[in-house]
């Protein structure tokens, strides 16, 4: 008998209200009453969301006639039973402007399925149809998606057209975000395999060619690590095509994965120029951005902790192996632009250093360990605060750090014949390589010793149990030092260590972050302090302060006036002298050896 798929209808219907209008369609609800749901979070972005919140107005009808409909909890809804096809239509509220939700204006229309498409219970197997509407008077936008078109369908869209696409699953149907609008556009091949990259926002001169050309010998030397002999894109198995959907803004930052595509948000200054040959650091934030999250297509889209094997989008999943994830995705996103010739070794070791620094500065690596900061991601990592420098680690920095440390510790026990690379490729073929063919298992949580024995023959569990597990520093200094490298803490430019993150709110100097034992901190200073003087002159911002610090030296004690809340209050500030907090890495000779096999 064949299976009717379910069907979902989307169109802008308001582009000044910022709403999505969705139809959907059940050709054979449950007879007892149809359970409807929408996820409570997206995956890649560990944090319970309420997507349901934005759903504005929902009814119910069979055969033209009303059906009722009630809620039953924070994301889901029941309906009456019926005897024929069940009819869901509601109104979606998209003013996110994010890679996680929706987003709705007169220039575009972006959503992930996790914000629109209601899921039917019971019928989460069956494949989907979407018919993408063009909103009212806009019928010269175009549409990209990784969601493949619905080619034997009557409305079938064109590629790059309104009409129907289609989903084999309900798990594949959200795993497809979709952009509408008037963006920048280029295409390009990565071993046969078409990309697209797509620029939504206002930007001049964009140098589409320079990006493109860029990208693909990323995504070339992605496919070629894990691929060496068939050089297979991953997303095959998923659609035709992979898409890079970027939302230009004034200072965006961010990606979000998925599993042929991906959405990012980035600052239009990061973006290169057509006739500038220098693009600086900002380009290279974004393609590592780039290169993080086309990384994530095989780690963690594929090959998946058995926590989301399958996902329970319902409720929190947790696992302490992000720090695997999402670290060694850390790891290999500026690795892979040195491999791809896209920086040169020094840019490398500046980038490096610079993930040692900001790691080393917060206190909270030695309350935390990166496996706690995995399973604590949900109420904790995504719910920073002004204090979480002191006590939290971060599993994206210091799971890089331990990535490193670990693929040095392999190749000095190897000899330089097996790497961290091997232990990737093993997780790859074991658990990824067949994931949406039924293969569908994931890394255990207590796998990753055995894993890493079994492909390079190091063990690996002391390691693991130190600085994975446990919160002891990773020892890249020694590490590095055997092969060849240089790492040195320095003393940065400002003379004070005044211990604490200063930002600009309203013009005003703010302090955000008080650092753990340090001047600020022993001085009484809190986060959200408004400073306005010192000593009785008047401080502008964080540049006058620095300026009026100038003229004292460490040591000495100034009056720091500051406004808490809309109270006035002063502290006495003892200038601490600036300490080696700055880390730097070089090579220590020309000829010196061992770090070469990284390139």
């Amino acid at each position: 008998m064949k299976t009717e798929p379910i069907l979902y209808a989307v169109v802008p219907h308001d582009l000044g209200g910022h709403r999505l209008r969705v139809t959907l369609s059940i050709a054979e609800p449950d007879p007892q009453g149809q359970t409807l749901a929408l996820p409570a979070w997206i995956p890649g972005s560990y944090l319970i969301r309420d997507f349901a919140r934005q759903v504005e107005t929902i009814v119910a009808s069979s055969g033209g006639q009303p059906v009722e409909l009630r809620k039953t909890g924070n994301h889901s809804w029941q309906c009456a039973p019926c005897k024929g096809p069940l009819t869901i239509e509601y109104v979606v509220y998209a003013w996110d402007l994010s890679v996680r939700s929706a987003h709705v204006d007169g220039t575009h229309a972006f959503f992930n399925g996790t914000s629109v498409f209601l899921a039917v219970e019971g019928q989460e197997d069956r494949p989907c149809h979407v018919l993408l509407q063009a909103p009212e008077g806009c019928e010269h936008w175009t549409v990209h998606t990784s969601l493949p078109e619905a080619s034997s369908h009557p409305q079938a869209a064109p590629r790059h057209g309104f009409g129907m696409y289609r989903a084999p699953d309900y798990d594949a149907l959200i795993d497809h975000p979709v952009e509408m609008g008037t963006p920048q556009v280029i295409s390009f091949e990565a071993h046969g395999t078409p990309h697209e990259m797509v620029f939504t926002g206002v930007v001049p001169n964009l140098d589409l060619e320079r990006i493109a050309e860029d990208t693909r010998r990323i995504c070339e030397a992605q496919i070629e690590f894990f691929e060496p002999q068939s050089r297979r894109a991953p997303f095959l198995d998923s659609s035709d095509r992979y898409v890079f959907m970027t939302m230009v803004t004034g200072d965006g930052y961010g990606g979000l994965e998925h599993r042929a595509s991906t959405a990012l948000l980035c600052s239009r200054s990061d973006l290169p120029a057509r006739g500038r040959q220098q693009a600086g650091e900002g380009y290279e934030n974004f393609l590592g951005l780039v290169s993080h999250e086309y990384f994530h297509t095989w780690n963690v889209k594929r090959i998946k902790p058995a926590a989301f094997a399958p996902y329970d989008l319902s409720k929190e999943n947790h696992t302490e192996l992000l720090w695997v994830f999402e670290g060694f995705t850390s790891y290999y996103d500026d690795l892979f632009l040195l491999r791809a010739g896209l920086i040169d070794e020094a840019a490398y070791f500046r980038r490096l250093a610079r993930t040692l620094t900001m790691v080393h500065r917060g206190a909270g690596r030695h309350k935390q360990s990166v496996a706690e900061s995995s399973f604590d991601a949900w109420s904790r990592y995504y719910k920073q605060d002004e204090n979480s420098p002191n006590a939290l680690v971060s599993y994206y920095t210091k799971g890089s750090l331990v990535a490193a440390g670990l693929d040095l510790a392999i190749r000095e026990a190897t000899g330089d014949q097996r790497s961290l690379d091997d232990v990737m490729r093993l997780m790859w073929q074991r658990y990824g390589r067949d994931f949406y063919q039924g293969g569908q298992n994931g890394v255990a949580e207590s796998d990753m010793p055995g894993l890493i024995l079994e492909a390079t023959g190091y063990d690996a569990a002391d390691f693991l149990r130190r600085y994975a597990y446990g919160r002891e520093d990773v020892p890249l200094k020694d590490l590095l030092q055997r092969h060849g490298i240089v790492l040195e803490w320095k003393t940065p430019k400002e003379p004070f260590d005044l211990g604490m993150r200063l930002r600009s709110v309203n013009g005003q100097c703010t302090i955000a972050t008080v650092y753990e034992g340090g001047a600020a901190h022993e001085a009484g200073l809190s986060a959200a302090d408004t400073i306005i003087a010192v000593d009785g002159l008047r401080v502008l911002d964080d540049k006058s302060l620095l300026a009026l610090l100038s003229r004292w030296q460490a040591g000495d004690t100034v009056t720091v006036h500051v406004f808490r809340r809309d109270e006035l209050r002063s502290f006495p500030l003892k200038l601490a002298a600036a300490r080696d907090t700055e880390c730097e890495l070089r090579r220590e000779s020309a000829g010196a050896a061992g770090a070469t096999s990284h390139g």
